[in-house]
Protein backbone atom coordinates (compact mmCIF):
# COMPACT_ATOMS: atom_id res chain seq x y z
CA UNK A 1 0.00 0.00 0.00
CA UNK A 2 3.52 2.27 0.58
CA UNK A 3 3.82 2.08 -3.10
CA UNK A 4 0.49 2.37 -3.83
CA UNK A 5 0.65 5.53 -1.92
CA UNK A 6 4.08 6.83 -3.41
CA UNK A 7 2.21 6.52 -7.06
CA UNK A 8 -0.97 8.01 -6.07
CA UNK A 9 1.20 11.18 -5.15
CA UNK A 10 3.51 11.58 -8.37
CA UNK A 11 -0.18 11.05 -10.27
CA UNK A 12 -2.12 13.68 -8.45
CA UNK A 13 1.15 15.93 -8.59
CA UNK A 14 1.05 15.09 -12.66
CA UNK A 15 -2.60 16.09 -12.44
CA UNK A 16 -1.99 19.35 -10.64
CA UNK A 17 0.52 20.71 -13.00
CA UNK A 18 -1.51 19.50 -16.22
CA UNK A 19 -4.28 21.34 -15.19
CA UNK A 20 -2.04 24.54 -14.36
CA UNK A 21 -0.67 24.69 -17.93
CA UNK A 22 -4.39 24.22 -18.86
CA UNK A 23 -4.86 27.92 -17.84
CA UNK A 24 -1.40 29.44 -18.38
CA UNK A 25 -0.78 31.68 -21.16
CA UNK A 26 -2.19 30.57 -24.94
CA UNK A 27 -3.59 27.80 -23.70
CA UNK A 28 -5.97 29.05 -21.07
CA UNK A 29 -7.59 30.63 -24.64
CA UNK A 30 -7.92 27.37 -26.10
CA UNK A 31 -9.11 25.69 -23.36
CA UNK A 32 -12.54 28.25 -22.58
CA UNK A 33 -13.11 28.30 -26.41
CA UNK A 34 -13.30 24.69 -26.33
CA UNK A 35 -15.55 24.31 -23.02
CA UNK A 36 -17.33 26.97 -24.32
CA UNK A 37 -18.44 25.32 -27.08
CA UNK A 38 -19.15 22.22 -25.34
CA UNK A 39 -21.19 23.78 -22.23
CA UNK A 40 -23.09 25.77 -25.78
CA UNK A 41 -23.65 22.19 -27.30
CA UNK A 42 -24.84 20.97 -24.20
CA UNK A 43 -26.89 23.51 -24.00
CA UNK A 44 -28.64 23.50 -27.61
CA UNK A 45 -30.29 19.59 -26.27
CA UNK A 46 -32.04 21.70 -22.59
CA UNK A 47 -35.06 23.45 -22.78
CA UNK A 48 -35.31 26.38 -20.82
CA UNK A 49 -38.57 25.75 -19.06
CA UNK A 50 -37.16 21.85 -18.11
CA UNK A 51 -34.51 23.33 -15.68
CA UNK A 52 -36.46 26.64 -14.82
CA UNK A 53 -39.44 26.64 -12.77
CA UNK A 54 -41.42 29.26 -12.88
CA UNK A 55 -41.49 29.58 -9.32
CA UNK A 56 -37.83 29.58 -9.09
CA UNK A 57 -37.81 32.29 -12.05
CA UNK A 58 -39.73 34.64 -9.78
CA UNK A 59 -37.61 33.96 -6.38
CA UNK A 60 -34.32 34.86 -8.77
CA UNK A 61 -35.67 37.77 -9.97
CA UNK A 62 -37.07 38.65 -6.66
CA UNK A 63 -33.50 38.34 -4.85
CA UNK A 64 -32.17 40.16 -7.59
CA UNK A 65 -34.20 43.37 -6.65
CA UNK A 66 -34.52 42.37 -2.91
CA UNK A 67 -30.40 41.79 -1.88
CA UNK A 68 -29.04 43.62 -5.04
CA UNK A 69 -31.39 46.67 -5.57
CA UNK A 70 -31.19 47.80 -1.70
CA UNK A 71 -27.14 46.45 -1.62
CA UNK A 72 -25.21 49.02 0.62
CA UNK A 73 -23.04 49.48 -2.94
CA UNK A 74 -25.50 51.25 -5.29
CA UNK A 75 -26.68 53.03 -1.94
CA UNK A 76 -23.20 54.52 -1.27
CA UNK A 77 -22.45 55.07 -5.24
CA UNK A 78 -25.86 56.65 -6.02
CA UNK A 79 -24.50 59.77 -5.10
CA UNK A 80 -20.76 59.48 -6.42
CA UNK A 81 -22.09 59.19 -9.21
CA UNK A 82 -24.36 61.95 -9.58
CA UNK A 83 -21.33 63.87 -8.43
CA UNK A 84 -19.01 62.45 -11.10
CA UNK A 85 -21.17 62.89 -13.95
CA UNK A 86 -22.16 66.30 -12.70
CA UNK A 87 -18.54 67.45 -13.21
CA UNK A 88 -17.91 65.54 -16.51
CA UNK A 89 -20.43 67.86 -17.78
CA UNK A 90 -19.32 70.67 -16.05
CA UNK A 91 -15.99 70.22 -18.28
CA UNK A 92 -16.79 68.68 -21.51
CA UNK A 93 -16.71 71.19 -24.27
CA UNK A 94 -16.50 68.53 -26.74
CA UNK A 95 -19.66 66.85 -27.16
CA UNK A 96 -22.56 68.74 -28.45
CA UNK A 97 -25.95 67.34 -26.91
CA UNK A 98 -27.11 66.95 -30.28
CA UNK A 99 -23.86 64.62 -30.56
CA UNK A 100 -25.04 62.51 -27.54
CA UNK A 101 -28.59 62.43 -28.49
CA UNK A 102 -30.06 61.91 -32.07
CA UNK A 103 -33.17 64.11 -32.98
CA UNK A 104 -35.60 61.63 -34.51
CA UNK A 105 -36.34 59.69 -31.71
CA UNK A 106 -36.76 62.84 -29.45
CA UNK A 107 -39.06 64.17 -31.84
CA UNK A 108 -41.09 60.87 -31.83
CA UNK A 109 -41.14 60.78 -27.88
CA UNK A 110 -42.54 64.35 -27.76
CA UNK A 111 -45.05 63.63 -31.02
CA UNK A 112 -45.93 60.92 -28.60
CA UNK A 113 -46.59 62.50 -25.39
CA UNK A 114 -48.57 65.25 -27.03
CA UNK A 115 -50.67 63.04 -29.10
CA UNK A 116 -51.73 61.07 -25.70
CA UNK A 117 -55.06 62.98 -25.57
CA UNK A 118 -56.36 60.47 -23.35
CA UNK A 119 -53.77 61.15 -20.47
CA UNK A 120 -54.02 64.66 -20.83
CA UNK A 121 -57.81 64.59 -20.94
CA UNK A 122 -57.45 62.38 -17.80
CA UNK A 123 -55.37 64.37 -16.30
CA UNK A 124 -56.82 67.35 -16.72
CA UNK A 125 -59.94 66.19 -15.47
CA UNK A 126 -58.29 65.00 -11.66
CA UNK A 127 -56.95 68.27 -11.41
CA UNK A 128 -60.43 69.79 -11.33
CA UNK A 129 -61.08 67.88 -8.44
CA UNK A 130 -58.48 69.36 -6.31
CA UNK A 131 -59.27 72.93 -4.38
CA UNK A 132 -55.74 73.70 -4.07
CA UNK A 133 -55.34 73.59 -8.07
CA UNK A 134 -57.89 75.90 -8.50
CA UNK A 135 -57.08 78.38 -6.45
CA UNK A 136 -53.88 78.10 -7.79
CA UNK A 137 -55.50 78.53 -11.23
CA UNK A 138 -57.57 81.36 -9.70
CA UNK A 139 -54.31 83.37 -8.79
CA UNK A 140 -52.80 82.66 -12.22
CA UNK A 141 -55.86 83.97 -14.01
CA UNK A 142 -56.01 87.00 -11.66
CA UNK A 143 -52.15 87.60 -12.23
CA UNK A 144 -52.66 87.88 -15.74
CA UNK A 145 -55.83 89.86 -15.60
CA UNK A 146 -54.32 92.03 -12.78
CA UNK A 147 -50.78 92.67 -15.25
CA UNK A 148 -52.89 93.56 -18.16
CA UNK A 149 -54.75 96.32 -16.12
CA UNK A 150 -52.02 96.93 -14.61
CA UNK A 151 -50.37 98.03 -18.45
CA UNK A 152 -53.37 99.37 -19.62
CA UNK A 153 -53.46 101.60 -17.05
CA UNK A 154 -49.78 102.83 -17.18
CA UNK A 155 -50.59 103.84 -20.51
CA UNK A 156 -53.87 105.51 -19.94
CA UNK A 157 -52.34 107.82 -16.79
CA UNK A 158 -50.53 109.48 -19.55
CA UNK A 159 -53.42 111.25 -20.51
CA UNK A 160 -54.30 114.20 -18.50
CA UNK A 161 -57.46 113.68 -15.99
CA UNK A 162 -57.66 109.79 -16.52
CA UNK A 163 -55.63 109.17 -13.12
CA UNK A 164 -57.70 110.80 -11.29
CA UNK A 165 -60.41 108.62 -12.34
CA UNK A 166 -58.28 105.62 -11.85
CA UNK A 167 -57.52 105.92 -8.20
CA UNK A 168 -61.42 106.41 -7.60
CA UNK A 169 -62.17 103.34 -9.73
CA UNK A 170 -58.96 101.22 -7.86
CA UNK A 171 -60.85 102.52 -4.00
CA UNK A 172 -63.83 101.30 -5.24
CA UNK A 173 -62.28 97.44 -6.15
CA UNK A 174 -60.47 97.78 -2.68
CA UNK A 175 -63.87 98.23 -0.84
CA UNK A 176 -65.27 95.28 -2.67
CA UNK A 177 -62.38 93.30 -1.90
CA UNK A 178 -62.68 93.74 2.17
CA UNK A 179 -66.50 93.03 1.69
CA UNK A 180 -66.08 89.58 -0.31
CA UNK A 181 -63.65 88.68 2.61
CA UNK A 182 -66.19 88.97 5.38
CA UNK A 183 -69.27 87.25 3.36
CA UNK A 184 -69.88 84.01 3.15
CA UNK A 185 -71.69 84.32 -0.01
CA UNK A 186 -68.86 86.00 -1.70
CA UNK A 187 -66.54 83.48 -0.66
CA UNK A 188 -68.48 80.95 -2.31
CA UNK A 189 -68.70 82.58 -5.21
CA UNK A 190 -65.26 83.49 -5.28
CA UNK A 191 -64.35 79.29 -4.68
CA UNK A 192 -66.66 78.70 -7.49
CA UNK A 193 -64.99 81.29 -9.35
CA UNK A 194 -61.65 79.87 -8.36
CA UNK A 195 -62.99 76.61 -9.89
CA UNK A 196 -64.47 78.61 -13.19
CA UNK A 197 -60.97 79.86 -13.36
CA UNK A 198 -59.41 76.04 -13.45
CA UNK A 199 -61.57 74.82 -15.95
CA UNK A 200 -60.87 78.07 -18.32
CA UNK A 201 -57.71 76.85 -17.57
CA UNK A 202 -58.09 73.49 -18.80
CA UNK A 203 -59.55 74.28 -21.80
CA UNK A 204 -57.12 76.83 -22.73
CA UNK A 205 -54.19 74.24 -21.98
CA UNK A 206 -56.59 71.37 -24.21
CA UNK A 207 -57.29 73.74 -26.97
CA UNK A 208 -52.50 74.48 -26.93
CA UNK A 209 -51.79 70.89 -26.81
CA UNK A 210 -54.07 70.04 -30.14
CA UNK A 211 -54.34 73.11 -31.99
CA UNK A 212 -51.12 75.00 -31.36
CA UNK A 213 -47.90 74.04 -32.89
CA UNK A 214 -46.21 73.04 -29.47
CA UNK A 215 -44.42 69.82 -30.94
CA UNK A 216 -42.74 72.34 -33.60
CA UNK A 217 -42.12 74.76 -30.65
CA UNK A 218 -40.79 72.02 -28.26
CA UNK A 219 -38.29 70.65 -31.41
CA UNK A 220 -37.56 74.35 -31.65
CA UNK A 221 -36.36 74.16 -28.54
CA UNK A 222 -34.37 70.95 -28.68
CA UNK A 223 -32.91 72.22 -32.12
CA UNK A 224 -31.77 75.56 -29.43
CA UNK A 225 -29.90 73.50 -27.43
CA UNK A 226 -28.50 70.54 -29.77
CA UNK A 227 -25.43 72.42 -31.19
CA UNK A 228 -24.29 73.52 -27.69
CA UNK A 229 -21.81 71.85 -25.76
CA UNK A 230 -23.16 69.13 -23.35
CA UNK A 231 -21.02 71.32 -20.38
CA UNK A 232 -24.18 73.95 -21.00
CA UNK A 233 -26.10 71.70 -19.52
CA UNK A 234 -25.02 72.58 -15.78
CA UNK A 235 -27.09 75.92 -16.51
CA UNK A 236 -30.29 73.90 -15.51
CA UNK A 237 -28.83 73.03 -12.27
CA UNK A 238 -26.36 73.04 -10.00
CA UNK A 239 -24.34 69.95 -8.20
CA UNK A 240 -25.73 69.43 -5.29
CA UNK A 241 -29.19 69.79 -6.84
CA UNK A 242 -28.71 66.63 -9.38
CA UNK A 243 -26.98 65.12 -5.81
CA UNK A 244 -30.15 65.19 -4.35
CA UNK A 245 -32.51 64.65 -7.13
CA UNK A 246 -30.45 61.32 -7.99
CA UNK A 247 -31.27 60.96 -4.03
CA UNK A 248 -34.70 61.53 -4.22
CA UNK A 249 -35.15 59.01 -7.19
CA UNK A 250 -33.01 55.86 -5.55
CA UNK A 251 -34.89 56.29 -2.74
CA UNK A 252 -37.97 56.69 -4.17
CA UNK A 253 -36.96 53.13 -5.86
CA UNK A 254 -36.18 51.42 -3.15
CA UNK A 255 -39.29 52.02 -0.93
CA UNK A 256 -41.22 51.14 -3.99
CA UNK A 257 -39.08 47.69 -4.66
CA UNK A 258 -40.12 46.83 -0.56
CA UNK A 259 -44.22 47.50 -1.38
CA UNK A 260 -46.48 44.13 -2.03
CA UNK A 261 -47.47 45.54 -5.60
CA UNK A 262 -44.15 46.25 -7.13
CA UNK A 263 -43.74 42.47 -6.53
CA UNK A 264 -46.96 41.55 -7.67
CA UNK A 265 -45.13 43.63 -10.92
CA UNK A 266 -42.50 41.26 -10.88
CA UNK A 267 -44.08 38.32 -11.15
CA UNK A 268 -46.04 38.95 -13.31
CA UNK A 269 -43.20 39.83 -15.73
CA UNK A 270 -41.59 36.75 -15.05
CA UNK A 271 -44.76 35.20 -16.15
CA UNK A 272 -44.66 36.87 -19.08
CA UNK A 273 -40.64 36.31 -19.58
CA UNK A 274 -41.19 32.38 -19.10
CA UNK A 275 -44.42 31.91 -21.08
CA UNK A 276 -42.86 33.28 -23.87
CA UNK A 277 -39.50 31.76 -23.87
CA UNK A 278 -39.61 28.20 -21.73
CA UNK A 279 -39.67 26.72 -24.66
CA UNK A 280 -36.29 27.54 -26.01
CA UNK A 281 -33.10 25.52 -25.22
CA UNK A 282 -30.56 27.53 -23.51
CA UNK A 283 -28.08 28.22 -25.76
CA UNK A 284 -31.19 29.41 -28.14
CA UNK A 285 -31.53 32.55 -25.41
CA UNK A 286 -28.37 33.66 -26.37
CA UNK A 287 -28.91 35.20 -29.23
CA UNK A 288 -32.27 36.50 -27.83
CA UNK A 289 -30.27 38.04 -25.23
CA UNK A 290 -27.84 39.20 -28.02
CA UNK A 291 -24.37 37.40 -27.28
CA UNK A 292 -22.96 34.56 -28.43
CA UNK A 293 -19.83 32.30 -28.00
CA UNK A 294 -17.08 34.55 -28.74
CA UNK A 295 -19.14 37.08 -26.83
CA UNK A 296 -18.71 34.52 -23.86
CA UNK A 297 -15.29 33.82 -24.33
CA UNK A 298 -14.18 37.44 -24.57
CA UNK A 299 -15.34 38.11 -21.27
CA UNK A 300 -13.57 35.41 -19.43
CA UNK A 301 -10.63 36.10 -20.93
CA UNK A 302 -11.11 39.67 -19.88
CA UNK A 303 -10.84 38.88 -16.27
CA UNK A 304 -9.47 35.44 -15.93
CA UNK A 305 -5.88 35.59 -16.63
CA UNK A 306 -5.14 38.40 -14.50
CA UNK A 307 -6.78 36.48 -11.63
CA UNK A 308 -5.62 32.87 -12.42
CA UNK A 309 -1.92 34.42 -12.69
CA UNK A 310 -2.66 36.25 -9.16
CA UNK A 311 -3.34 32.89 -7.63
CA UNK A 312 -0.91 30.58 -9.32
CA UNK A 313 1.39 33.30 -7.97
CA UNK A 314 0.63 32.78 -4.29
CA UNK A 315 0.28 28.99 -4.83
CA UNK A 316 -3.84 29.92 -3.72
CA UNK A 317 -4.64 27.66 -7.17
CA UNK A 318 -2.73 24.69 -6.94
CA UNK A 319 -4.19 24.39 -3.37
CA UNK A 320 -6.92 24.73 -4.65
CA UNK A 321 -6.60 21.87 -7.41
CA UNK A 322 -4.53 19.51 -5.11
CA UNK A 323 -7.55 19.83 -2.24
CA UNK A 324 -10.45 18.84 -4.71
CA UNK A 325 -8.61 16.19 -6.51
CA UNK A 326 -6.52 14.30 -3.63
CA UNK A 327 -9.83 12.33 -2.22
CA UNK A 328 -10.15 10.97 -5.18
CA UNK A 329 -6.30 9.66 -5.57
CA UNK A 330 -6.09 8.32 -2.04
CA UNK A 331 -9.51 6.77 -2.18
CA UNK A 332 -9.15 2.94 -1.17
CA UNK A 333 -10.73 2.25 -4.75
CA UNK A 334 -7.92 3.71 -6.53
CA UNK A 335 -5.06 2.83 -4.54
CA UNK A 336 -6.24 -0.62 -4.49
CA UNK A 337 -5.86 -0.49 -8.63
CA UNK A 338 -2.41 1.50 -8.35
CA UNK A 339 -1.21 -1.55 -5.84
CA UNK A 340 -2.59 -4.60 -8.08
CA UNK A 341 -5.60 -5.43 -6.30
Amino acid sequence: MTQARQIADRLLDAQVEFLLAEVTGERFAEVIARDVAAVLAVGETIRFGDVVSLEQGEQTVATVFDRIGGSPVIADTVGIFSDAIYDHIASNTEYTLGDVVDREPVEALLEKIFGMHQAQERILDRLTESPLVATVASRFVDKLIGDFVQANRERAEKIPGVSSLMSLGQSAANRAKKVAADSTFVGDLAGKGALFALKRTNNAIRDMLRDAPVHSAAMEFWDLHADEPVAGLREYLTQKDLNELVQICYEIAVTTREKEYFGLLVRECVEVFYARYSDHTLSAMLPELGLDADDISAEILRYGPAVIESAKRNGVLAGLIRERLEPFFYSDQVLGILGGE
